[in-house]
């Protein structure tokens, strides 16, 4: 098993933002088209934790974060899992695996008793490796309601 080095860093940092990019690449390239996520974008404003995963020589290969959510769209002390990603080298290595449980870990500290999050349609990797780790599907909530490539999942902590 291999161990991950999992650093909190802030929303805008180089490592986290050049994750966030390749990812766009990807999701832009499997759904067609930039406006494939409703509501308002994530921003180091609202992800007060952003958590990257690193290679033992320090190279950045998965990332997630957390985003408080108010207590009128799901309930109180309920956070969204936004920008999950695993550069494709990493996937099946456990790095996404282990971003998932430290952002776990770091809700719990919180006092988040929930997390939710959403995933696209197209995205058949990415709900396989959800529902894998305990997360099930939940009915659209906040700005995903109506969407038509939105899938949401939650996990009680």
């Amino acid at each position: 098993m291999t161990h991950w080095q999992i650093d909190e860093v802030p929303y805008d940092h180089a490592d986290a933002d050049a994750l966030r990019k390749a990812q766009r690449v990807e999701l832009d390239a499997r759904y067609g088209r930039d406006d494939h996520e409703p509501g308002t974008p994530p921003s180091a404003k609202d992800v007060p934790v952003f958590l990257v995963a690193r290679t033992a020589d320090g190279a950045a290969i998965a990332c997630g974060g957390l985003r408080p959510l108010d207590d009128s769209v799901l309930g109180p002390n309920v956070a969204e899992i936004k920008r999950m990603f695993a550069h494709p080298s990493a996937r099946g290595t456990g790095a996404a695996t282990a971003v998932l449980r430290a952002l776990e870990d770091r809700a719990r500290g919180l006092g988040m008793t929930r997390l939710v999050l959403e995933t696209g349609t197209a995205q058949p990797d990415a709900i396989r490796f959800y529902e894998r780790e305990g997360y099930e599907p939940i009915p659209l909530f906040g700005h995903y309601v109506g969407s038509d490539i939105s899938l949401c999942y939650s996990r009680a902590l």
